[in-house]
C-alpha cells in the first residue's frame, strides 16, 4: 500500500520541485550581427529574469581567438568600419575596463573566445536594474553591439586596445 501511495506521488512531487525553481526566462531584445560584407555573423539577445538582464551572444564565421566585444552608443551599423556605432555605452562617464581602477562602464564585456571553426558564445549578466538597463539600451538613438579584430585588454581607455571593427548588430525590442 504504501508502495502505491509514494508511486502516484512522486511524478507530482517532481513536477513541483521542477517548477518551483525555474523561473521563466524573457527575451526584451535581439540584434543580428553582420560583417562588413553583409554576412550573418550571429546573434545577441537580452534575456530577462525578473529585475536583470543578461546578454547571450553567439557568433559565426569569426577569425578564430579572442576578440574584445562591446555596446556601443548608437543603434548603426553602416559597414565597412562600423563607426557610425559610435563609442562605447558609458551612461556613467567611467573609463574603458574591468581591470582599470576607474572603469567599468557598462558597454564593457568580457572578451568572446572564437573556436576554430569561427564559432564563440558569451552569456554576461548586465549590471543595473532592468528598468534602467533598457532605457539606456533604447534611448533616442539606440544601442548596437560590435565584435571587434582583438582582444579586449580590459584597462586601456576608450575601447581595450580591441582593433577594428568586424561585425556589427543593432538592437531591437522584442
Amino acid at each position: 500500500m504504501i508502495r502505491k501511495v509514494l508511486a502516484a506521488a512522486m511524478p507530482m512531487a517532481l513536477m513541483a520541485c521542477a517548477s518551483a525553481g525555474e523561473v521563466p526566462a524573457d527575451k526584451p531584445a535581439t540584434a543580428n550581427l553582420a560583417l562588413a560584407d553583409g554576412t550573418a555573423a550571429g546573434t545577441a539577445r537580452l534575456v530577462g529574469n525578473g529585475d536583470r538582464l543578461s546578454l547571450v551572444v553567439d557568433v559565426a564565421g569569426i577569425s578564430p581567438g579572442p576578440h574584445g566585444i562591446h555596446l556601443h552608443t548608437v543603434g548603426q551599423c553602416e559597414a565597412p568600419g562600423f563607426t557610425s556605432a559610435g563609442g562605447h555605452l558609458n551612461p556613467g562617464g567611467k573609463q574603458h575596463g574591468t581591470d582599470n581602477p576607474l572603469g567599468s562602464h557598462l558597454g564593457d564585456l568580457p572578451n568572446i573566445q572564437v573556436d576554430a571553426e569561427g564559432k564563440g558564445s558569451l552569456t554576461v549578466p548586465l549590471h543595473g536594474a532592468r528598468a534602467d538597463l533598457m532605457s539606456e539600451l533604447f534611448d533616442a538613438d539606440g544601442t548596437a553591439i560590435v565584435v571587434h579584430a582583438g582582444p579586449d585588454d580590459y584597462k586601456t581607455d576608450p575601447a581595450g586596445n580591441s582593433g577594428g571593427r568586424i561585425a556589427c548588430g543593432v538592437f531591437t525590442r522584442g
